[in-house]
């Protein structure tokens, strides 16, 4: 497996767990299980992020709720198929669970992909800049992950004429958000998005002349 396969999306979450594991599919025997991690903001708010977790990870954590863990692997997508339509549903994909561990950053991303969709930007009524970019993630398989971010002032001037394909570099967050989904004139629903926030970009050739062959290997052994 070579390097865009291994090492282009690295997720680190630590949190409260506020769902019992719940089943859900099997892959090649393997029992995978979903789970939801409440992550801390340091505005006081908090990230309710759903994780899916082998059931070889579940027989060394029992995953009880309230409990207090640490989660190392992925932030993955697939599509849920509803009605004639699918939905992009993402999860945090665990390879490995510790113990909380307060001495870092409660959540951090890094994801190295390709963007998929013309960025779409736009301003708030209190002209704030935003700009969302869909990037698609290769995974080993020939599998991709279609991973929404969504980049703020500075950031999303410089990324809202980038062209389909453009390779980024992208580090931040993984956050959750509730919106109102319009079924139809009369029926709508509450919704929960998940997107990575970006904190620093880096385009095309400006990932290796910033970070360095060397560095970029030890970076992401």
């Amino acid at each position: 497996m070579n390097y865009e396969q291994m090492s282009n999306n690295k997720l680190h979450l630590t949190g409260t767990v506020t769902q019992s594991p719940v089943y859900s599919h099997e892959v090649c025997g393997e029992e995978f299980y979903e789970t939801k991690l409440s992550v801390p903001r340091l505005s006081g708010q908090e990230d309710v992020i759903p994780v899916t977790v082998s059931d070889r990870l579940l027989t060394r954590n029992e995953l009880k709720v309230g409990e207090r863990i640490s989660i190392y692997g992925q932030f993955r997508s697939y599509n849920k198929p509803e009605g004639e339509h699918s939905r992009l549903i993402l999860t945090a994909f665990a390879r490995e669970i510790l113990p909380a561990d307060d001495e870092v950053n409660p959540n951090t991303i890094e994801i190295l992909g390709y963007i998929c969709k013309q960025p779409v930007y736009r301003t708030t009524p209190f002209k704030r800049e935003i700009c969302d970019v869909l990037l698609a993630v290769n995974r080993a398989y020939n599998k991709s992950d279609y991973i929404p971010c969504i980049m703020w002032g500075r950031n999303a001037r410089f990324i809202k004429d980038m062209p389909i394909g453009e390779r980024l570099w992208v580090t931040g967050r993984v956050q959750s958000r509730i919106y109102t989904k319009c079924l139809s004139e009369e029926v709508s629903e509450e919704r929960v998005a998940y997107e990575v926030s970006v904190s620093k970009i880096l385009v095309g050739s400006k990932i290796e002349e910033e970070m360095g062959e060397e560095k970029r290997t030890q970076y992401y052994s």
